[in-house]
């Protein structure tokens, strides 16, 4: 039997890790400080409470650190004080810079780190959840193997710690930002009563914009109009009291592409004007 410690038990990680065992696995957790609610969910999902974190490191195979990812970090170095020589699996949706320092963390333990990333709602009979990993390849198998038939589908990626995290935040930088510019959009619209106009307008299009790649150079060849447009936008939003900050950011975004009128690029090459350079052109 294999047994996976558990981290901070939230709904993801408390659904992951039942999931584990469904094939088997025993999961641990550290029931010390955790809120009722943390407990109830615990219980629901089966978890074998343990005296500690020491208790925990001791005796898992396998540790999933799914939580928060302001605290990715001081878990890391929470378990490093413990002996730890298993597969340490840092499922939070941290930069591959945050993912790195998790791994010399975690490895003082010798323990060997896999970067993972979750993508999608919490598994379950009726939901699956994508698990991305990149790491050792001698470590991804074993972790994949956690979740073979379950709701959880385990992709592996090639090249190394970084890839699994760079995926999940690529993602979440389209997903979560565009969430949030839509509410802002519907308020401003709602401010002056043309809400139900704005959704009639939305529903002719039903393909996510982030599918719609070769757009991207469309983009960049009219971002000279764009630009200023995105500032009018932040005008209107500041007036009616609401956040300008997303539409000054995307004027902000769209000015790297300036010297781009109307012209025809490919996708990479539009791309590239949007990185940093020192002499100022692209990388």
């Amino acid at each position: 039997m294999t047994v996976v410690g558990l981290l901070h038990p939230g709904s993801m990680g408390a659904a992951v890790a039942a999931q584990a065992s469904l094939n088997g696995a025993e999961v641990l957790w550290c029931p010390h400080g955790r809120s009722s609610a943390t407990r109830e969910r615990a219980q629901r999902y089966g978890l074998t409470a343990v005296d500690d974190l020491a208790e925990l490191t001791e005796r898992a195979d396998i540790i999933l650190s799914i939580c928060p990812p302001e605290y990715a970090e001081d878990v890391a170095v929470e378990v490093s004080a413990h002996p730890f020589t298993g597969i340490y699996v840092d499922g939070n949706a941290i930069s591959p810079a945050s993912t790195a320092r998790v791994c010399a963390i975690v490895a003082r333990t010798g323990a060997t780190v896999v970067d993972g990333s979750l993508i999608g709602s919490p598994p379950s009979a009726s939901r699956s959840t994508r698990l991305y990993l990149s790491g050792s390849a001698d470590a991804l198998t074993p972790v994949a193997a956690l979740f073979t038939g379950s709701a959880v589908r385990p992709h592996l990626l090639p090249g190394g710690i970084g890839r699994a995290s760079a995926l999940k935040l690529s993602y979440s930088s389209y997903q979560k930002a565009s969430r949030v510019l839509a509410a802002v959009s519907y308020a401003l619209a709602r401010d002056y009563g043309v809400e139900d106009e704005l959704l009639d307008v939305a529903q002719d299009r039903t393909t996510s914009y982030l599918a719609e790649t070769a757009y991207i150079p469309k983009v960049a060849a009219r971002s000279w109009r764009w630009g200023p447009e995105m500032r009018e936008v932040a005008q209107a939003l500041q007036e009616a009291g609401l956040p300008p900050d997303l539409a000054d950011a995307s004027a902000a975004i769209m000015s790297r592409w300036d010297g781009l009128k109307d012209s025809s690029l490919g996708i990479p090459q539009a791309l590239d004007h949007l990185h940093d350079a020192a002499d100022g052109e692209p990388s």
